[in-house]
C-alpha cells in the first residue's frame, strides 16, 4: 500500500514538472506569407524550457496537400556581445504584421524584374539586464528572413561575438551541404542523415529536402554590410542541430564576430522553402538586400569573356597569348576578354598598355586580374594595389586613362568583418569608376548585385580550373555539375568558368553536350570561357554559332526538371528566346524529358543540340513542339544538350 502511494505521488510530481516546463510556452506569434503556403510561428517562454536556455524560438510550416507540414521546429533564436547575453529574453512587445511590396530591376542575374513580397513583424526583447534587441521576421512566398538588431543603448563600440541561432533539422532529412572552406570550393556530398560525415562545420548554401513531404529548404544569408562578418554553420554537438558560428580571421586581425557602434543590424538569415523549382527560382537573396546605390547603370554590360588560365595553367605574362585570346574573343563575338595574373611583367612582344590598345583596335573591351594583398600566402602579381583606398583609387583612375572596363579581384583572406568591408569598398570604388568587378578565392554572393551592380560574378565554387590542380574533378565533375544549380548557383552569380572540350593537365570525362550545356545552367553575368581557341574553332558550325550568341544575363528562369547529383533541365529567357540546357550527372544514358506548357503557345519550333554518337561529338536536330506534348532527348552518361525555342 506504501508503495502504491509512493508511486501515485512520483507520477503526479512528475507530471506537474513536465507540465510546468511546457506550460511556459504560453505565447505565439504566426507570421503567414501573403500566398498562404508558409507560415512562422513566434513560440516565447516567460521562464526558459527546462531543456534550453533560450526563451524565445521560432517554428516554420509549409502548406501541402491541405495541412501544414512542420518544416523547422524549435529554432533558437538569440545572440551575444562581449558583455551582454541575449539568450533568455523577455518579449515586451511583438510588433503588428505590416506587408511589403516593391518591385525592383536587376542588370544580371536569374530574373530581370523582381518583387520583394513579404509579411513583416518585428519583436522587442530585452535581456536580464534590460538592453534591448529587436528581432525582424519576414515571411516570402517563397522563405523566411530574419535578422537582429540593436537600438543605441550605449556609446561604445559593441562587440558581436557570436549567435544562439539553431536550426533543428529533423534526423531523417536530406542534406546536401559544404564543408566550410573560406574560398568555398568544395562539393556537396549527399547525406540522408548527417551522420559519419568528417567536417563539423558548413558553408552556405546548405540543401535540405523533407523526407515525409515534398518540400526542400535553402539555408543562407544575405546583406551583410562593413558592419557583418559573414557567419557559418556548425554542428558538433548534434548532427542535426545547425547553430550559426563565426569565423575568427587571419593573425593580424583575428577579431571573430562584429565591432559595431549602436545601432547596429546583422545580416539576414534566410530560408528558402517549396518545391525543388521554388528554390532554385527564388530571388530571396537580393530581396532582402539593399537597393542599388548606383544611379547611372548604362556602362554594366554583361556579356562572355575569353579567358587563358585553364588551357595554359598560367597567367597574361606573354603579350602574344593577350593578342591569341583577344582574337578569340573576335571571333566568337564575345564582348570581352580577361588579362590575367602577371600581366605587370608582360613580355614578348608587349606590355598590358599594348595588349589593352589591342584589344580596343579588335572592339574587344579588356578585363584585367588583381591580387587583394590580404593574404599570407598568395604573391602572385600584382599585389599591392587593392588593399588600401588610395592605392585603389589611384589603379582605377589609371584603369579609366588606358580604357580598362573591369576588374577581377583574387584570393581573399577570409569571412571576417574587415573582408566584408574590403569587399564593399572595392565595389564602390570600382563603381565611381565605371568599373566591373568579378570576385575570386572569395566568399559567397550575399545580395551585393543588387546594392552594386557593378557585381557581374563570384568564383566561391570548385570550378572547371580544378581540373589543372589535380584528378578529382575528371570522376565527380558530371555529378557536382548536376548539384551546383540546386545549391551554390541558387544564391547568385558562379564563375566556374565553364565549357571546356579540350583537356588541361587533366582530363574531364563530360561529354561535348553537357559542356556546352554549361552556358545555359550555369549563370554568371560575365561568363568566361575557359578553353583555348582552337577548341573553339574547331567545333561545329551549330555549337560554335550557339556558343556565339548565347546571352549571360536573363529576364527569367525556369527549373524544369531535375534533382541534385542526377540531372537538371533549366531554361532561361533572353527576350523573346528560351534557352535550354540539359545535364545528366550518372554514369549511365538517360532521356531526359521536359514540358514547355508555361510558354502559352499551341506550339513552338526547338533547335536542338545534343550528345552525338560519342561524348565528344554533337547531334543537331529541329522539333516542332506542340501544347501538352512532353520533350524528350537522349544524353550519353554524363552527357547534356542545350536548345532554343524560338
Amino acid at each position: 500500500m506504501i508503495l502504491r502511494k509512493s508511486f501515485i505521488l512520483y507520477v503526479l510530481v512528475t507530471s506537474l514538472w513536465c507540465s510546468m516546463a511546457y506550460a511556459q510556452k504560453i505565447q505565439s506569434y504566426p507570421i503567414i506569407s501573403p500566398n498562404g503556403k508558409i507560415k512562422l510561428v513566434l513560440e516565447y517562454h516567460q521562464q526558459a524550457k527546462i531543456d534550453s536556455s533560450a526563451s524565445a524560438e521560432f517554428d516554420v510550416y509549409y502548406l501541402t496537400n491541405g495541412k501544414w507540414v512542420p518544416i523547422l521546429s524549435d529554432t533558437e533564436i538569440g545572440i551575444a556581445t562581449q558583455k551582454e547575453q541575449f539568450k533568455n529574453l523577455t518579449l515586451k512587445s511583438a510588433g503588428s504584421v505590416k506587408r511589403l511590396n516593391a518591385r525592383y530591376e536587376m542588370i544580371s542575374g536569374k530574373r530581370k524584374l523582381c518583387s520583394n513580397q513579404a509579411n513583416e513583424s518585428t519583436c522587442n526583447f530585452v535581456n536580464a539586464n534590460g538592453k534591448a534587441l529587436n528581432v525582424i521576421f519576414r515571411v516570402y512566398n517563397d522563405g523566411i528572413a530574419f535578422r537582429y538588431e540593436f537600438p543605441k543603448w550605449s556609446d561604445q563600440p559593441v562587440h558581436i561575438e557570436d549567435e544562439y541561432t539553431t536550426f533543428n533539422i529533423p534526423a531523417q532529412t536530406d542534406r546536401w551541404v559544404q564543408a566550410y572552406d573560406p574560398g568555398y570550393e568544395d562539393f556537396y556530398p549527399y547525406s540522408n542523415n548527417g551522420k559519419g560525415e568528417k567536417s563539423q562545420e558548413w558553408s552556405y548554401p546548405a540543401l535540405f529536402k523533407h523526407q515525409e513531404a515534398p518540400v526542400w529548404y535553402l539555408i543562407s544569408e544575405a546583406g551583410n554590410s562593413e558592419f557583418n562578418a559573414a557567419s557559418r554553420l556548425v554542428n558538433n554537438k548534434d548532427v542535426n542541430r545547425y547553430k550559426i558560428s563565426y569565423s575568427a580571421g587571419r593573425k593580424s586581425f583575428p577579431q571573430q564576430g562584429d565591432i559595431s557602434t549602436l545601432p547596429w543590424k546583422s545580416q539576414w538569415h534566410t530560408v528558402m522553402i517549396g518545391s525543388l523549382a521554388t528554390v532554385v527560382e527564388s530571388t530571396l537573396i537580393t530581396d532582402v538586400s539593399e537597393p542599388s546605390r548606383i544611379a547611372q547603370k548604362d556602362w554594366i554590360k554583361p556579356g562572355a569573356v575569353a579567358w587563358i588560365y585553364w588551357a595554359y595553367n598560367h597567367g597574361s605574362k606573354d603579350y602574344q597569348k593577350a593578342v591569341e585570346y583577344t582574337n578569340l574573343a573576335k571571333t566568337m563575338s564575345w564582348p570581352y576578354v580577361l588579362i590575367d595574373w602577371e600581366w605587370d611583367v608582360m613580355g614578348n612582344g608587349g606590355k598590358l598598355e599594348d595588349a589593352v590598345h589591342y584589344a580596343k583596335s579588335k572592339g574587344i573591351k579588356p578585363l584585367i586580374w588583381y591580387n587583394s594583398g590580404t593574404t599570407d600566402w598568395s604573391k602572385d602579381t600584382p599585389v599591392d594595389r587593392m588593399r588600401t583606398r588610395e592605392r585603389r583609387i589611384k589603379e582605377f583612375e589609371w584603369l579609366n586613362k588606358i580604357g580598362v572596363y573591369g576588374i577581377k579581384v583574387d584570393f581573399f583572406a577570409g569571412d571576417q568583418q574587415d573582408m566584408m568591408k574590403l569587399y564593399l569598398d572595392i565595389l564602390k570604388d570600382a563603381a565611381d569608376h565605371h568599373l566591373m568587378v568579378n570576385f575570386h578565392g572569395a566568399t559567397i554572393p550575399r545580395g551585393w548585385s543588387r546594392t552594386y551592380p557593378n557585381l557581374m560574378s563570384v568564383e566561391a565554387v570548385f570550378g572547371a580550373e580544378w581540373y589543372n590542380n589535380g584528378d578529382v574533378m575528371t570522376n565527380k565533375a558530371a555529378v557536382h555539375n548536376t548539384t551546383l544549380p540546386f545549391t551554390r548557383n541558387v544564391i547568385g552569380p558562379m564563375d566556374y568558368t565553364p565549357v571546356t572540350f579540350s583537356n588541361s593537365q587533366h582530363p574531364h570525362i563530360t561529354s561535348y553536350g553537357h559542356e556546352l550545356a554549361l552556358s545555359v545552367v550555369f549563370e554568371s553575368a560575365l561568363q568566361h570561357f575557359a578553353d583555348r581557341p582552337e577548341a573553339y574553332y574547331a567545333l561545329p558550325d551549330a555549337p560554335k554559332n550557339f556558343l556565339k550568341a548565347v546571352p549571360t544575363a536573363w529576364d527569367e528562369t525556369r527549373l524544369l526538371s531535375g534533382f541534385p547529383g542526377k540531372y537538371v533541365v533549366m531554361a532561361r529567357r533572353r527576350g523573346a528566346k528560351w534557352y535550354i540546357g540539359g545535364l545528366n550527372g550518372q554514369e549511365d544514358a538517360k532521356v531526359l524529358q521536359f514540358n514547355l506548357d508555361f510558354l502559352n503557345k499551341k506550339q513552338a519550333n526547338i533547335n536542338i543540340i545534343r550528345d552525338g554518337e560519342n561524348d565528344k561529338s554533337f547531334k543537331s536536330q529541329n522539333q516542332l513542339w506542340h501544347k501538352g506534348q512532353p520533350v524528350k532527348i537522349n544524353c550519353l552518361p554524363r552527357g547534356g544538350f542545350v536548345a532554343v525555342v524560338e
